[in-house]
């Protein structure tokens, strides 16, 4: 069973840059599509759909259902993981996509609790677990087609471009935000307006399928076919032989998704709910964050196949764990200067420890469950770092602890990320 390889026949070496577009641009649109869903769940969902309760139980309750997706991740990593690594990468790529983008579509159609009572959040929680089903799927494959299409020594290079696609799915998406806020009264954009960057969702998975249907298999994957080195059961070879590199790798993520939700999405609503700073121009503090964002994943990326993954990694987890007792110190002063540099200083480190993981979590591996390995040890990460933080500091900051307890729990991510990376092997001298 070989699903979609002969559409769009192309040569066995496609060019640096066909692979490039096909790494980023599936994953811009698939984070896009992740992305607008915690920037509406920090912003309007709680009224839109949990309008009965006070408004911290229902910044939790949106915040939660944020979560939900990073749950039904790992399993989507096993799924999709599973039939990537029995029939190909380019195959499961091309589902992923329609899996995350159409459920995006039906969000931004699904009327709210004033409509159809309690069916609008319970609908609302069954999307949003399909989400992360379709990105459990996307990252693994994307890290993939880069690294293994990748000649020696360059796999740094090559696989920054997937990590790139979350800077560039976070700016449109928050820009479409910051544009509708700008145009929109406060009454329009919780009517209608926040509906309108999941609508448009749908554009974007037309493009990113064209680009990904034009790409060829990997020639690491087609290797192993030709060679037969296909496990029957990828996932459960994987928990026999490798287990303790899933966990590992899991651990050594989590600070990145620490990173980066703590910035964007609990600060977004820290920083707009309780410092009372206006919601365009935290968005705007944001997207210029993630720029240098960005640009950490940049350095990073080209370092690791220099120093090596590991090395780099652990300078920029090194940081991280001082970043944590200051970034909210800075938000505290209501300082426009100085909020922008908390929010651009944890997401620059999260790119610095986000760069080098395009390679380094594929290269742990072994070929007959890649796929699996990388993809279910990136979302076990993000069920630490990524679901947790946002319900974490909301009830935190309800408890009456403080932000510097908040900072506490971002450096605690970061020291355990250290110590998991320093149970791991160096991996960029490896042949694939």
């Amino acid at each position: 069973m070989r699903l979609f390889h002969d559409d769009f026949p192309q040569t066995a070496a496609p060019s640096r840059s066909r692979v490039a577009a096909a790494s980023l641009i599936g994953t811009a649109i698939e984070f896009y599509d992740f992305y607008i869903y915690g920037t509406a769940a920090a912003l309007v969902l709680n009224t839109a759909f949990f309008p009965k309760m006070d408004s911290v139980a229902g910044t939790l309750a949106s915040f939660s259902t944020f979560a939900v997706a990073f749950i039904s991740r790992p399993l989507g990593s096993a799924v999709f993981g599973h039939w990537g690594d029995r029939v190909g990468r380019k195959s499961m790529l091309v589902v992923s996509l329609l899996v995350m983008g159409l459920s995006t579509v039906l969000i931004g159609l699904l009327p709210g609790y004033a409509a159809i009572g309690v069916i609008a959040p319970v609908l609302l929680v069954l999307l949003r677990f399909t989400q992360g089903i379709g990105l459990g799927g996307e990252w693994g494959g994307a890290a993939l087609l880069a690294t293994e299409h990748a000649p020696p020594g360059k796999r740094g290079l090559y696989a920054m471009f997937p990590q790139l696609g979350p800077s560039a799915g976070f700016i449109v998406a928050n820009g479409l935000f910051l544009i509708l806020g700008a145009v929109l009264s406060d009454g329009q954009f919780e009517s209608w307006g926040w509906r309108l960057p999941f609508v448009a969702s749908l554009l974007l998975v037309v493009v990113g399928l064209y680009v990904r249907l034009k790409i060829s298999e990997t020639p690491v994957f087609q290797a192993a076919m030709d060679q037969r080195r296909i496990a029957k059961v990828p996932f459960a070879g994987l928990m026999r032989h490798q287990w303790r590199r899933v966990l590992l790798g899991a651990g050594a993520m989590t600070v990145a998704y620490t990173l980066f939700y703590t910035a964007t999405t609990y600060c977004l609503a820290y920083g707009t709910d309780t410092l009372q700073i206006p919601r365009t121009t935290m968005l705007a503090l944001t997207m210029v964050g993630v720029v240098f964002m960005a640009a950490g994943t940049v350095v990073s990326a080209l370092v690791s196949d220099r120093l090596g993954r590991r090395r780099t990694l652990l300078w920029g987890t090194g940081v991280a764990i001082a970043w944590g007792l200051v970034m909210f110190p800075l938000m505290e002063t209501r300082s426009i200067f100085l909020v922008g540099l908390a929010l651009a200083g944890a997401l620059a480190l999260m790119g610095l420890v986000f760069g080098p993981m395009g390679a380094y979590l594929p290269e742990l591996f072994k070929t007959e469950y890649r796929y699996s390995g990388a993809s279910v040890a990136y979302s076990l990460g993000g069920v630490l770092g990524g679901a947790v933080p946002p319900l974490v500091a909301t009830g935190m900051q309800a408890g009456g602890l403080g932000v510097m307890a908040i900072g506490g729990y971002v450096s605690a991510m970061a020291l355990l990320s250290l110590l998991c990376l320093l149970a791991l092997p160096e991996t960029g001298d490896r042949s694939l």
